[in-house]
């Protein structure tokens, strides 16, 4: 299962995020199928790949809760379509 969620980068007490596509099994600095955009808490910046999230969603991808409260801070789910499904 593939699960869209946040992976450290940056350094210590200057950490910043990226949002990827991941199996989840894998730990949170592992290997990575897809960057999907990134999270800057320092900025507040939040940058989204929105045809790959998109894409992921459509294949069954699983945002994380944190990913998912990005998402609809930044109105993710208010451009989606009626028939695509929505996360609650």
């Amino acid at each position: 299962m593939v699960k869209l969620r946040l992976k450290r980068c940056g350094r210590k007490q200057r950490a910043f995020y990226r949002i990827v596509a991941i199996d989840v099994r894998s730990r949170r600095e592992g290997k990575d199928l897809r960057k999907v955009g990134f999270y800057d808490p320092m900025r507040n910046q939040t940058y989204l790949n929105v045809p790959l999230i998109l894409y992921f969603l459509e294949k069954g991808a699983q945002p994380t809760g944190t990913v998912q409260s990005l998402l609809k801070k930044a109105e993710f789910f208010n451009e989606l379509p009626s028939n695509q499904m929505r996360f609650n």
